[in-house]
């Protein structure tokens, strides 16, 4: 049987990989590759290669890997490039002869540009570059794609609180990540709620803490928060006819001076909770606590809901105006929307509630399964494609020009991405680079070699945080 624990590179593949070296031209000794993602709604913020690289390509091919991938190959009806893989080991102590370029993480790149070039750095090995496509591309676009649509659901909030709070402080804390129990596997927590975190400093991902302080230098500091909050089990334990005993003990439990917590409001009633609970019987504890109750509605149409429960807070509570002409609640009562919370949701409930008078910094978001899960390869299109071929020493173009989709033509040479006199990203071929010019793409691996080993901080950081 097979006793491989997921750490055989050779086997972390495409089946029809394994019969690519026999495939390509005589002459062969150098392959080069690109990734981009080609269309989609979103610039990309670049993440995850880092994480990557540490995790799977520092360790060197051994005997044992190779002798497990002949017996499952070769049974898989496939043929296996033994005499290569030994190779490597005979002349690269197993450590991988290649070079990956590519834009500093949380770099923020418009769509259908460069991101990340990879080639062989010794002719023998022609074939290694394609044959990582399958965990290379992986290991980008799915982070990638997380930290882009994270990054364009932080603008969309930043615009809302530009335009209706006199102050955007809080944004960092404004989408909190609740997608742990929602995504496929522990590897997709710790990779998606990390790159969530490239934007915000909000999470219920523990995996993710552990993640930043594995691959991203955050062994020393925290990289995100959460708070005290109740469940529907914790709430509906107490009876229907207990439910304020319920709410009473978050706030004795969790109260107190700059405090927040967070309670479920909607196992039962939500309008009876707010106007009969926390604005009535509840109401003097809510006031007097020093701390913040962040009430969280849990279903229904999240616009509607919204609005509804800040207009019945605001005749509870009362309000005050901002100097942006928008009505906020007492900074001891809160919202949080973690319910159907996605792009397009998250646009129209704020303009929901903007609309009725009401400001962005009073609501909280949370997202699940809306950031972590459903993404695909397919939602920014990213590709990794073969671009250019040295054969019996000359380079020569490669690519892909499918006459029955244009969108699926691939890129020609060896690439760069450069700012150009607009100060505008552009993807140019390698040859054509000026003196003027900076080539974006860094060295970040080469020959077994990690190159770049940035912070979570510091990746922050080129979003503009």
């Amino acid at each position: 049987m097979y006793t491989s624990n997921f750490n055989n590179l050779i086997l972390n593949s495409d089946s029809y990989k394994t019969s690519h070296w026999l495939q390509y031209p005589p002459g062969s000794e150098y392959m080069s590759s690109y990734v981009e993602a080609r269309s989609g709604d979103y610039d990309v913020v670049f993440f995850g290669l880092q994480a990557f690289i540490k995790e799977y390509l520092q360790a060197p091919i051994t005997t044992a890997h190779i002798d497990e991938a002949e017996l499952v190959i070769k049974a898989h009806g496939l043929p296996f490039n033994r005499a290569g893989w030994e190779r490597l080991i005979e002349k690269h102590d197993g450590l991988l002869p290649i070079r990956i370029q590519a834009v500093p993480e949380g770099s923020i790149v418009p769509v259908s540009n460069v991101v990340c070039q990879i080639v062989n750095t010794d002719p023998e090995f022609y074939w290694l570059p394609s044959y990582l496509e399958t965990a290379l591309l992986r290991a980008i676009w799915y982070p990638s794609t997380v930290a882009s649509l994270s990054y364009y659901c932080k603008n969309i909030i930043k615009s809302a609180l530009k335009k209706s709070a006199d102050s955007i402080e809080g944004l960092p804390f404004k989408l909190h990540d609740f997608g742990a129990r929602g995504a496929s596997s522990m590897e997709t927590v710790a990779l998606g709620s990390l790159a969530n975190l490239v934007n915000f400093s909000g999470t219920d991902s523990m995996t993710a803490l552990v993640a930043a302080s594995r691959w991203y230098g955050m062994d020393k500091d925290m990289p995100a928060f959460s708070i005290p909050a109740a469940e529907h089990s914790t709430m509906t334990a107490w009876g229907r006819e207990r439910e304020t005993q319920a709410y009473e003990n978050m706030l004795d439990q969790f109260g107190g001076q700059g405090n927040l917590i967070a309670v479920v409001s909607d196992s039962y009633d939500l309008w009876n909770a707010i106007d009969n609970i926390w604005g009535d019987a509840l109401k003097d504890k809510v006031e007097t606590m020093g701390g913040t109750l962040v009430i969280r509605p849990d279903s229904g149409d999240p616009a509607k809901v919204v609005r509804e429960a800040l207009e019945r807070l605001a005749i509870k509570f009362g309000t005050t105006t901002n100097n942006k002409g928008y009505k906020v609640l007492p900074d001891y009562v809160r919202l949080i929307q973690g319910d159907g919370i996605n792009p397009q949701s998250l646009g129209k409930i704020l303009n929901t509630i903007m609309e009725a008078g009401f400001s962005a910094d009073n609501v909280t978001f949370g997202m699940g399964g809306g950031l972590l899960q459903q993404v695909t390869r397919d939602t920014m299109s990213w590709a990794m494609k073969a671009s250019a071929i040295q054969i019996d020493g000359v380079w020569i173009d490669i690519f892909k020009d499918p006459i029955t989709s244009r969108s699926k033509r691939s890129k020609k040479g060896r690439l760069a991405l450069i700012k150009d006199n607009n100060d505008q990203l552009k993807t140019i071929k390698e040859d054509d680079l000026l003196d003027s010019n900076e080539n974006l793409l860094q060295d970040v691996f080469v020959n077994g070699q990690l190159l770049v080993d940035d912070s979570l901080l510091t990746i922050r950081e080129r979003t503009g945080w």
